[in-house]
């Protein structure tokens, strides 16, 4: 709820340009699919739908775990910091002993602009992507491959993994601030996604999320 509430105000308060407000690209691919469905009003809707499924997983675990202290969430966001770390580190390095480390990692359009938007798509890197790719995508893709193809749980949970993290890696590549294809950011990317498969797993939604945008913070702010 932070990172959506954060994302949320730091897009209002965006002013827009040329093109039309900056906006990270998962969340207009959900965007768009809300008003294919609904028509002018999805993405509202869609916005009330997050907003109420986040607000009723609160109360849900409040009313569960009435012992729920602050200093918890104060180690889970000490966790995802040392987590970003970790996974850039590992992951640069992973790509790097497999393909040749290009200087140009990402596109100039995202490094001209201002901190508050960088920051924005950060944040909503973190939330709108694992939202899009882990939950959807490749949550979609592992139930088709057990229901559907009658996979075993862990074959399908694979392939979905792997899957998705191409999909994901594709992803960077298109729309007005999407990346040069270069081999390295790609491979770079498609590690990444299997990583935040994996933590996803083990994690769950949230520190996946915080990882992920913490990192992007990392990265597009330093």
């Amino acid at each position: 709820m932070p990172l959506f509430l954060t994302y949320q105000s730091l897009a209002v308060l965006s002013p827009p340009g040329p093109e039309g407000s900056v906006r990270n690209g998962a969340d207009v691919i959900l965007q768009e699919l809300a008003t294919r469905i609904a028509g002018p009003r999805g993405p509202l809707i869609l916005l009330a739908v997050i907003t109420g499924v986040g607000l009723w997983l609160v109360f849900r675990d409040l009313r569960a775990h009435r012992d729920i202290r602050i200093i918890v969430f104060g180690l889970m966001l000490a966790e995802t910091v040392v987590l970003a770390v970790v996974f850039g580190v590992a992951v640069t390095a992973v790509t790097s002993g497999l393909v040749r480390p290009t200087a140009l990692m990402f596109q100039a359009a995202v490094a001209n602009l201002g901190t508050g938007d960088r920051l924005m798509l950060s944040l909503g890197a973190g939330l709108y992507e694992e939202l899009l790719f882990r939950v959807l995508v490749v949550g979609t893709l592992a139930w088709v491959g057990r229901r559907l193809l009658g996979w075993r749980p862990l074959v399908a949970g694979l392939a979905a993994a792997m899957i998705g993290a191409v999909v994901f890696s594709m992803f960077h590549y298109v729309g007005q601030y999407g990346d040069e294809f270069r081999v390295y950011s790609f491979v770079f990317r498609a590690i990444a996604g299997l990583a935040f498969s994996a933590l996803f797993l083990l994690r769950g939604f949230g520190i996946t999320a915080w990882t992920h945008a913490l990192y992007d913070v990392f990265l597009l702010l330093r």
